[in-house]
């Protein structure tokens, strides 16, 4: 791969994970109407966690010359929230699908300053979703293969 296909394929990495990041936080903002004591407190700096993440992404497109990709108005989700349960279910989505962005990140980028942050990410995230799936009974806490929900 060439130095500029090499570049491009860690922007198109970053741009994927801002798109899950924007869209972490976006649940995270639909959840916590949802949500009360502890796993309020938890959704709250979860989400914290994701915009801290989404600004570091969007510093380094920035640093490489790329233009961020924006936030959309809203988004689908996998099923209707209406209680503190699909809410908790809703963000484990969120983790899995942030988690699938960052590893395909570490898959795509040969740059050590792409790939030590995505892997960070992608240590954070594990935990995170670790959480959730604990809230929601989703077996086992930490997959085999963070960002999958099937390992098969």
């Amino acid at each position: 791969m060439s130095g500029a296909e090499a570049r491009q394929a860690a922007i198109d990495g970053l741009q994927a994970a801002l798109a899950t990041e924007h869209a972490a936080l976006w649940c995270y903002s639909l959840a916590a109407a949802f949500l009360t004591g502890p796993a309020a407190d938890q959704a709250d700096q979860d989400a914290r966690d994701h915009l801290r993440l989404r600004s570091a992404v969007e510093r380094t497109l920035s640093r490489l010359g790329a233009r961020a990709v924006s936030a959309q108005p809203a988004y689908a989700t996998p099923e209707p929230v209406v209680d503190a349960d699909s809410a908790a279910g809703l963000l484990r989505v969120a983790e899995t699908d942030a988690l699938a962005a960052w590893r395909s990140l570490l898959e795509r980028s040969a740059d050590p300053a792409v790939r030590r942050p995505a892997l960070n990410a992608l240590v954070e995230g594990t935990l995170r979703c670790a959480r959730w799936r604990v809230v929601t009974g989703t077996p086992p806490a930490i997959p085999v293969f963070p960002g999958r929900d099937d390992p098969t």
